[in-house]
């Protein structure tokens, strides 16, 4: 390379599932499957961990992929394909959520998933999550497990982030106390 001459952007890591959302967007019904074999798990374990019972999650799964099929031509490729996946079940998650009726936020719930159903990122918390209301548990999932930052779990919520800490602080404490 000459001196002085800018070196190329180096390429973004490639999304091992381009092959597949292209068949899949052309109509292949097989790469399409083969998209939900690879996701299927991580997208239940999200959505058990957001919503906090088990037939929940396997319905808001089940939905997530039906919409993902739906909305396969709006995906652009900006982002990996799981990233679009991911961020897909959480709006779903949390905009059914909120259409809930006010007494489901309130009351924990009571069904207790199947610890080994969350796979390979399984936190030793997960069979405690249902015990928690359902905005700290939102908060707490969406902070300290999918890493997102408070500001953008406010804008995720529609509360401010300093509302996402109170959650957050609250969900801690409710853990800690259950793990005593």
């Amino acid at each position: 390379m000459p001196q002085g001459a800018i070196s190329p952007m180096p390429e973004p890591h490639p999304d091992p599932d381009r092959a597949w959302v292209i068949a899949a967007r052309n109509g292949d019904a097989l790469a399409f499957e083969q998209l939900y074999r690879r996701h299927h798990r991580r997208i239940y374990a999200l959505c058990l961990r957001l919503s906090g019972g088990k037939g929940q999650a396997e319905d808001h799964t089940q939905e997530v992929f039906v919409r993902a099929w739906q909305k396969l031509a709006q995906y652009r490729g900006e982002a990996q394909f799981a990233s679009w996946l991911h961020r897909l079940a959480i709006n779903l998650v949390l905009d059914q959520q909120r259409r809930q009726r006010w007494w489901h936020k309130l009351v924990p719930l009571s069904e207790q998933p199947e610890p080994q159903a969350a796979g390979p990122e399984d936190h030793g918390i997960d069979p405690l999550l249902p015990s928690l209301p359902t905005r700290p548990r939102q908060v707490f999932v969406l902070f300290a497990i999918e890493g997102y930052s408070h500001k953008e779990v406010g804008q995720l919520l529609g509360i401010s982030e300093g509302a996402s800490k109170a959650h957050y602080h609250r969900a801690r404490q409710q853990l800690k106390e259950m793990l005593q």
